[in-house]
């Protein structure tokens, strides 16, 4: 009877065991690989307020296109244009979940050539975004950028 017990316990937790592995595999799998092709039109003087737009792209084939909204403030001032930006998302299970209000820190300084690179957060989606453009900006701010379905 012991020994039966034993076998009983020790096929439950190996039960339990592979059926926590395939719980987590499935949701690590269901991480959906979105990216950013994106324009951007930025100026600032101590308000920053930028425009633009872009089309996520995912790995199922689905696309949407997407205007974005940046505002922030801090000591910043400058105008610039980045065209042919790119950004990866992280953490997407549907591509809905890209849309929304990301947190925004940003220190950014440039002139004739301009250049961003920074990691935006959201819950738990973040967007890293990279790009280069031309203008003249200095400064540091904080503030969102905001990503809505496209009309």
């Amino acid at each position: 009877m012991k020994r039966t017990i034993q076998f009983a316990s020790a096929f439950v937790a190996l039960g339990t065991l592979l059926l926590y592995t395939s719980h987590a595999r499935a949701d690590h799998s269901a991480d959906l690989d979105c990216k950013l092709k994106f324009s951007l039109s930025t100026w600032s003087a101590i308000y920053k307020h930028s425009e633009g737009h872009g089309v996520v792209t995912c790995e199922n084939g689905k696309s949407m296109r997407v205007d974005i909204v940046a505002k922030g403030a801090g000591l910043t001032v400058g105008k610039s244009q980045i065209d042919g930006g790119t950004g990866r998302f992280s953490d997407v299970h549907s591509m809905p979940e890209v849309l929304g209000s990301y947190a925004e820190a940003e220190a950014h300084a440039g002139v004739v050539k301009s250049g961003a690179a920074q990691v935006l957060t959201k819950g738990n989606v973040s967007l890293a975004l990279a790009g280069s453009g031309q203008g003249v900006d200095l400064g540091i701010d904080v503030g969102e950028f905001t990503l809505t379905r496209a009309n």
